[in-house]
Parts: C-alpha cells; sequence; structure tokens
C-alpha cells in the first residue's frame, strides 16, 4: 500500500504556502484532502478548516474498516443485513504526541430478522481478529463497543 501526501496550502490572497492543507494521493487512484486545525494566535500556522484534520482521517478509517467487516461477516452468514453506521467517539492525550487513548464505537445495524448474538459475534471478530484499523488503534487506546438493531420488515 502506499499513499503521497503533498503540501497544497498556499495562501489566496498573496499566494505563499501558509495555510495547512494537505492532498493524500492514494495507490489506488483516489484523492482525499485534508486540514490543520484553525490557530487563533498564529493564523499562519492553522488551517482554514477547509476538510477533515488527518487524526478524524484516522478514526474515520478504523469505522470504515470495523463496518465493513461486521457487513461482510453478517453477510457470510447469510444474515439479512441491509444496513451499518458506526458513531465513533474518542479521547486523545493533552500533550504530545496527542495519540488515542479512549474509542467507543457505537453500531446501529439494521435488518431482517438480525439475531442480536450474530451482530455481537461480527463485531467481536472485527474487534478481535480482522480490522487491521482498530486493532492498531488498541496498541494505544482502549476500545469500547456497544451496538443497537433495527429490525425492519422483509
Amino acid at each position: 500500500m502506499e499513499c503521497t501526501v503533498s503540501w497544497t496550502g498556499s495562501n489566496a490572497v498573496n499566494g505563499s504556502k501558509s495555510g495547512m492543507t494537505f492532498l493524500a494521493e492514494t495507490g489506488s487512484g483516489h484523492t482525499l484532502v485534508m486540514d490543520g486545525a484553525p490557530d487563533a494566535a498564529k493564523p499562519e500556522n492553522g488551517g482554514a478548516n477547509l476538510a477533515p484534520r488527518p487524526m478524524e482521517t484516522v478514526l474515520a478509517g478504523a469505522g470504515g474498516c470495523t463496518a465493513y467487516d461486521v457487513v461482510l461477516i453478517l453477510k457470510r452468514g447469510r444474515h439479512d443485513v441491509r444496513g451499518c453506521s458506526v458513531r465513533l467517539s474518542s479521547e486523545r492525550a493533552p500533550v504530545d504526541p496527542k495519540i488515542f487513548t479512549k474509542i467507543h464505537m457505537h453500531f446501529v445495524v439494521t435488518g431482517h430478522g438480525l439475531a442480536a448474538s450474530a451482530v455481537e459475534r461480527a463485531i467481536a471478530m472485527s474487534h478481535d481478529k480482522y480490522c487491521s484499523a482498530s486493532i492498531m488503534l488498541g496498541k494505544t487506546a482502549d476500545i469500547t463497543t456497544s451496538f443497537e438493531l433495527v429490525d425492519i420488515s422483509a
């Protein structure tokens, strides 16, 4: 896997590179824009709130990774899964490096006739075995999960 991240934050007023916007070009041919947080004390060192922060993309990546696993595990088990979302909340260390110290993942899984035990098992399998992102983040953060089921008619 490869990715190239380039600083693109030129200042529209004077053309200088004083913004904190970055463009990631992934090996699969996609692009992702990231921006730093605005800095009121030194605006030239801050972002312009044009895109997600880099650490937000890390959190989003973990959510995407685990949601993918949960859906795939349920589908492979021939469960009638129709939707899956995961809401992530996190806490970070107060000083640099501001790593994630706690992450909570709350899943909302929609389907017809889904058993809570099947959803719980899929989440556990993702958390313990398949989701590279959350397993990696679990080396520094306490990761907890919860879920709710939304049953819809066939």
